[in-house]
This record gives structure tokens, sequence and C-alpha cells, in this order.
């Protein structure tokens, strides 16, 4: 089975149990893809925890999940040394649930900052530090953190500098009523069927490592990489492209964001079957990209315009490459 094959196949199966969300489907497999970490935004029972787990059902590898809580400690994440007396080293570490391939930080906003901040190396640097110790994290390492909009008494909103380390910032939606009605109807079904039923093969490990591979050989041309740049600098200096866009923003992305969107938009165009990148590649990820890299100023706020209003007059002004 080629990569794209087994992309295919893997989606196929995650979009039998996951019904009305195509999107949130098809950007977790982007973000695996891509070798980064999400934030994923939406209402309870939005199925933003059966969507993980559905990849950790059809893909060989490993999945944690850990419920924040204001009581969480660091330690409860990252793991501990514990004392053991028989042991030549009296001290062993007993690594935390952050050590699996698939990392689910459900209600991440529960948690303090100290907590929060215990995720940190290991997005950015596939690593934890304990003691004077480090300890690498898997080749294959995503983490998908999840926060419920609407609820604000006894939630800690992530820093600027943690939003940042995620590659994308997706927000989902209710479904529609069809979709709706599917659900209900697979709820009844799994209900029924024995749980002892056949699974199918899971996909190997192998499988994303050889598609990341052809992924990098996307060729992006130097006119779409200054396009990139442009709509990132636009971001950052609004004034120079219009007036309007100007008192919408505060500050914009990091350079990270310039990463991310040459890395999403080579990923999009190779779920496409394309070994180039379009303009429509970079549009159809640009908002999940720069979504959480832009603040908004106040009189933005003040009006009910949010990132997503920005970023299509951002896209607005910049010139496209022809």
């Amino acid at each position: 089975m080629t990569p794209i094959e087994a992309i295919t196949e893997l989606k196929s199966r995650m979009s039998k149990s996951i019904i009305g969300q195509e999107k949130l489907i098809e950007r977790i497999i982007l973000v695996l893809l891509a070798d980064g970490n999400m934030l994923l935004e939406g209402l309870p029972g939005l199925a933003k925890t059966r969507a993980i787990k559905s990849l950790a059902q059809n893909l060989d590898c490993g999945l944690s999940r850990i419920q924040f809580t204001p009581d969480l400690l660091p330690s409860d994440i990252t793991g501990t040394e514990i004392y053991i007396p028989d042991e030549k080293e009296k001290f062993v570490f007993q690594k935390g649930p952050i050590f699996s391939n698939l990392i689910l930080a459900d209600e991440i906003n529960r948690a303090p900052a100290k907590v929060q901040s215990a995720l940190l190396e290991a997005m950015e640097e596939r690593q934890v530090t304990v003691s004077g110790k480090t300890y690498n994290m898997d080749k294959l390492f995503m983490v998908m953190a999840t926060q419920n909009p609407i609820e604000q008494e006894g939630t800690y909103p992530l820093p600027e500098a943690q939003m940042d380390r995620f590659l994308v910032h997706t927000i989902i939606d209710y479904p529609d009523d069809e979709s709706e009605l599917e659900i209900m109807r697979l709820n009844k079904r799994e209900a029924s069927q024995n749980s002892n039923t056949e699974k199918s093969a899971s996909i190997s490990q192998q499988s994303i490592f050889d598609a990341r591979k052809e992924i990098a050989q996307i060729k992006v041309s130097e006119e779409l990489e200054k396009y990139m740049v442009s709509l990132i600098s636009a971001s950052r200096y609004p004034e120079k492209y219009d007036e309007d866009l100007s008192k919408l923003i505060d500050f914009g992305s990091s350079p990270r964001g310039t990463i991310g969107l040459d890395r999403c938009s080579r990923v999009n165009a190779w779920m496409q079957n394309r070994d180039y990148v379009t303009p429509d590649d970079i549009h159809q990820v640009i908002k999940d990209v720069l979504r959480h890299r832009i603040a908004l100023s106040y009189k933005a706020r003040a009006e009910g315009i949010n990132s997503n209003t920005v970023i299509d007059k951002i896209i607005e002004v910049v010139a496209v490459v022809a």
C-alpha cells in the first residue's frame, strides 16, 4: 500500500465513526502528516475526543488522555523520579502520560499556567527534562489539545507563547441535520453490535513516515514562498497594506506562522495528489494556521470582528501570485 493509499484508507475509516465533521478529520490527518500539534476548539459533544480515539484505533500507535483540572501538577504529565530501595540507582524515573504517540490534552485551559507549560518542551523539542536528565519522545508524536469556548469560570486562558506552539487552531461547529440523524443511527448501531467484532488491521506508523518524506519533496515556487511571507508581513505591518486593516490588529504572526503555512500547504497539496503547491492550498489552510497567531485590537473585538474576518481581509489586500 502506497503512502497516499494508506492515508486515504485512514481517512475513510475515521469517516465511518465521525459523522458530519469532515473538516475535523482532514485537519487531524493534516497535522499528523505535518508533524505538528493541534488546538481544537468546539462545544461539548462535537466528537473532539472521539476523533483522536478513532485515529489511535486505526493507526498502530499509543494514545494517552490527560484530563486537565485545576489541581493537576506538572509531574502528573511529565512523570517523576521515585525512590526504589532495591535498585542500583535508588531514584528511577517513572514516565508520565506525555510519553505516548498521540496525546489528548482534554480541556487544557482548566489547568493553571505551570501545568500548561509542562507541555511546552515536549511539543516544541520532542523531549522532557526532569531532574537534569533529558528523555526523548517517540518519533511519532502529536498533542491534540481541546478547549471549550463557552466556559469562562475556573479556566486559565492559554498564554500567547504556548498558543504559538500549536501548528493549527481549528474551530468546529454543530453538524447539519442530516448528519445528526446519521449520528443518532450510528450510536444505536454501535450499542447493538457485539463488542467482539473483528477489527481491521491497523495502518502502520511507517506509512506516516513515508508520507512525510513525499511531502518534503512537494515543490513550492519562489513566487509562492514570497506570497506566504507577504501574508505574514501583512499581519505584522497592516498599515503598509491597508489603513482599515491596521485598526483591527494589535500584533501579528511570528515566524512559526510562515513555517506552518509552508508545511500545511504542502500537506494539503499532497493530499490532493499534487506534487506542487498552488495559492488555493495556502488559502485552504491559512485560517487554521494564523487564527491563534494574530491578536485583534480592542476596536475589532468591540465591533464583533473575529480572526477569520481579519484573515480574509489580509488575503484580499495581499496580491495573489499569478
